[in-house]
């Protein structure tokens, strides 16, 4: 009987290693397991905003979102950089080849001097945290700045856990293992809730930052047990020996990690100015950023990290035809998905702030900016989703070179127009200030200068992307020696049209619902929103339909599948030539 047990415990183990470390072999099935965690992720994320709202001020959010910034930039350069645009196409190629000895030396060398060279920067950021904080945040009291130095301290040691973590991340995606890097940042919300709710209460306001460490910690954890099923072991190998593939690293990473330099810098420079502003400016901005940011994440970054190992093993074995419909089927399905998502979010955008985060000391006023910004970033919800794909798109190509250029001039023209329109949008005369008040519904609040930053960054996104994708399809015909005809342009515009009249529709329904259900409780706010988004989306799958999109009678298809023959599962994804 014993070993019955043990034998059904040990199968139980192996089914669920099994699933753990499964494939996925192609991009839909790979996008699908990362846009369903991120979803899970962003749900808590939402929690933990809403947790946020509920127990500070608009003030001492913005205090904990701006102690962020130096740590989140140090993170940012040493492995974005390098993880992104070198590390993974350079560990595939090795492992293409056969060379996986070779591939995990140099994945062993790389992850140690990131994590050497982290230690460093974060010991100078450690002893000279107040000036930095004070430049950072000139708008800050000094009380303030005293606190987001302590907070900046303690930060630091959550991105020597993401330094690990991600490189790790790294490799289980270059093996098309998706499922745990993609559920790791459940738990990294997770820790941040429980700080919340326990560490807050015995630390004080410092139990906030305490609970992010559990958080990154748990990101990091919970790789480690599929890494290890999987056989791989990262010896504390630290060489300064330039191999071929260190070199390549080097070479690829550096452009990168300048890129990401401007538009680190870009970031502080725009919170120092947002510091300046009206109290509570930077946490409505962030607010707003992360809302903007869960479609973003669960299509456009799923998506590009799903596809980024197939574009590069695509042009190892210069297989354009792969390449393309890769690329392009994965550009139309994010705007399919998004263009009735983007409008949605602009009209309902009082809506979903208030449903979000409409609690506790998060006031009337910090909910109305809120919204006001998440519609302005409804204007960049398709651009933000397409630029992770076009940027991963030019590394799968070893092009990192023409990335770098444009995105410091798009960083550049965003810190500029964020102190020309801070200043003029802080200006209640000024009669482009009460034109967007007036379209945004804002338009009695005093200091609007946060809606001028918010602007200035999606006219900096606009020309980011349109730039990249122009210079992006002359790369390929490079490498390929051909770009192959849109085909995809009609029914991108008919996605782009048919969401207008469906956010139309939206608010008219809206304002019918208004007429019966009050918008006095979250039931009332749950009601009128939801009812306008389910005839908004209903409008646009009903039209797409009528024209027999394929988008949308491949979705129509899943459904009857699992209705009337549940054994038989949709493989892979059509993607057309």
């Amino acid at each position: 009987m014993l070993a019955f047990y043990r034998m059904f415990l040990l199968r139980i183990r192996d089914k669920i290693q099994d699933f753990f470390a499964a494939r996925q072999v192609d991009i839909l099935s790979a996008a699908m397991v990362l846009a369903a965690s991120v979803l899970v992720s962003r749900i808590l994320g939402l929690v933990r905003d809403r947790v946020l709202a509920h127990y500070f001020s608009g003030e001492e959010i913005s205090l904990y979102f701006a102690a962020f910034r130096i740590p989140d930039t140090l993170f940012e350069i040493l492995v974005f950089g390098t993880l992104s645009a070198a590390f993974i196409p350079t560990f595939i190629s090795y492992l293409s080849r056969g060379r996986q000895k070779e591939a995990w030396t140099i994945a062993g060398i790389v992850m140690n001097l990131s994590l050497a060279a982290f230690v460093v920067l974060a010991a100078v950021v450690f002893f000279f945290a107040d000036s930095l904080s004070k430049f950072l945040a000139p708008g800050f009291s000094p009380s303030e700045i005293s606190l987001m130095a302590q907070l900046t301290k303690i930060l630091l040691l959550v991105q020597g856990f993401f330094v690990l973590s991600f490189f790790l991340n790294g490799v289980l995606k270059s093996y098309q293992r998706f499922l745990i890097p993609a559920i790791s940042p459940i738990f990294y919300n997770l820790g941040i809730i429980f700080g919340i709710l326990v560490f807050l209460p015995a630390f004080g306001f410092l139990g906030l930052a305490y609970g992010v460490i559990l958080g990154a910690f748990l990101h990091f954890f919970v790789q480690l047990p599929v890494f290890f099923i999987l056989g791989f072991r990262l010896r504390p190998v630290l060489s300064f020996k330039l191999s071929a593939g260190i070199l390549r690293i080097i070479k690829l990473s550096g452009p990168r990690v300048l890129a990401i330099s401007f538009t680190s810098i870009s970031v502080l420079v725009v919170t120092a100015i947002a510091s300046t502003l009206s109290q509570g400016s930077i946490s409505v901005m962030q607010f707003a950023n992360n809302i903007k940011f869960i479609p973003v994440g669960i299509l456009g970054v799923s998506f590009a990290v799903a596809a980024f190992p197939r574009l590069s093993h695509a042009f190892i074995k210069k297989d354009a035809d792969d390449f393309y419909s890769s690329f392009f089927g994965v550009f139309k399905t994010i705007v399919f998905w998004l263009a009735p998502v983007s409008v949605l979010f602009y009209v309902l955008r009082a809506h979903i702030i208030r449903l979000a985060l409409g609690t506790g000391l998060f006031d009337w006023r910090d909910t109305r900016l809120t919204a006001a910004i998440l519609g302005i970033f409804s204007l960049v919800i398709i651009i933000e989703s397409i630029l992770p794909l076009l940027i991963k798109s030019f590394y799968a190509l070893n092009k990192t070179v023409r990335p770098l250029i444009i995105n410091l001039i798009s960083n550049a023209l965003i810190v500029l127009l964020a102190f020309w329109f801070a200043g003029i949008f802080s200006d209640t005369s000024s009669e482009v200030s009460q034109f967007f008040g007036r379209i945004l519904r804002v338009g009695d609040i005093s200091d609007l200068g946060i809606i001028g930053i918010a602007l200035a960054v999606v006219m900096g996104q606009f020309l980011n992307f349109f730039v990249l994708l122009r210079f992006f399809l002359g790369e390929a015909r490079s490498a390929f020696g051909f770009v192959p005809k849109n085909v995809f342009a009609k029914d991108i515009f008919r996605f782009l049209a048919v969401a207008i009249l469906a956010g139309v529709v939206a608010y008219i329904m809206r304002v019918i619902i208004d007429r019966f259900i009050t918008l006095d409780t979250f039931v009332g706010v749950l009601i009128q929103g939801g009812g306008a988004a389910i005839a908004g989306l209903l409008v646009y799958g009903l039209i797409l339909y009528k024209f027999e999109n394929k988008e949308i009678m491949d979705v129509v298809e899943v459904f009857r599948r699992r209705l009337l023959k549940p054994q038989v599962l949709p493989q892979g994804i059509e993607l057309d030539k």
